[in-house]
């Protein structure tokens, strides 16, 4: 196995009373997706959320490449090569699919807030949001304007936006969720991709997608690790299949 890319060690989030992350520990390497499933109100987002820097650990460690990111502000964890997406689509509806994904690579620069220098001057934000957009698979789509774009479309869009930073490391909240089947093929077979050049760390309640898709999976139920492993631990685990998978074990056999 390749060297880790993220190694989260003991992480843990506490809001006042509410322990919502409690001595999580998982990896992720390059060419990999690390799934991290479980139920509603488990702390997958919260965990998300500590891993871009949008939440300050209450203790723990997160390692990207050698660095201790605990506790960056998000805008320094995405210059480091973090890249992330979220639940509810994040997108600049009323500009262009290309136009967004300009916008996402020119905030990677430390210059981003310097406002003198358009950006349609800079050829090279130009090519890098033309990159991205051919690697979610949208660049027939580049001229659309994002309201006008299917919701799988725009699903893509954002993973586009996050591709046009440059990340190591993607971090996707639920990307299928609202998908009809025709979409999450698509989907899925964009993630398949995206696993060759990044470290993908995925949180998902599609579990067709999470099994057909997971290198390693990591289930989490009232903010704790119940059980971490390959799909197929995963799959033969008593424990699991009584507090998560349930009935749906038998379909997912």
């Amino acid at each position: 196995m390749p060297e880790p890319l993220l190694v989260v060690e003991e992480l843990t989030k506490r809001f006042g009373g509410l322990t919502a992350v409690a001595g999580v520990s998982l990896a992720a390497s390059m060419g990999e997706i690390h799934a991290v499933i479980g139920p509603n109100g488990a702390g997958k987002t919260t965990l998300v959320n500590l891993l871009s820097g949008d939440l300050a650990p209450s203790a723990g460690r997160i390692n990207l490449g050698g660095a201790d990111i605990a506790g960056l502000a998000a805008d320094r964890v995405a210059r480091l090569g973090v890249g992330r997406s979220y639940q509810k689509t994040n997108i600049f509806r009323g500009f262009t699919a290309f136009e967004n994904c300009r916008l996402a690579a020119q905030a990677r620069l430390p210059s981003s807030m310097r406002f003198l220098r358009p950006a349609s001057a800079r050829a090279d934000l130009d090519a890098a949001a033309r990159a991205a957009l051919a690697a979610a698979a949208l660049d027939h789509r580049a001229g659309v304007v994002a309201a006008a774009l299917s919701h799988g479309e725009q699903r893509q869009l954002e993973i586009a936006m996050t591709l046009a930073t440059r990340p190591r490391l993607l971090l996707l909240d639920e990307p299928l969720a609202g998908m009809g089947a025709e979409e999450s093929a698509r989907m899925v077979g964009l993630l398949a991709r995206l696993r060759e050049a990044h470290a993908i760390l995925l949180v998902e309640h599609d579990m067709d997608a999470v099994f057909s898709l997971a290198d390693r999976l990591t289930v989490m139920v009232n903010g704790r690790v119940l059980e971490s492993g390959t799909p197929e631990r995963i799959r033969a685990s008593a424990a699991v299949q009584e507090a998560y998978l349930g009935a749906e074990e038998t379909a997912l056999a």
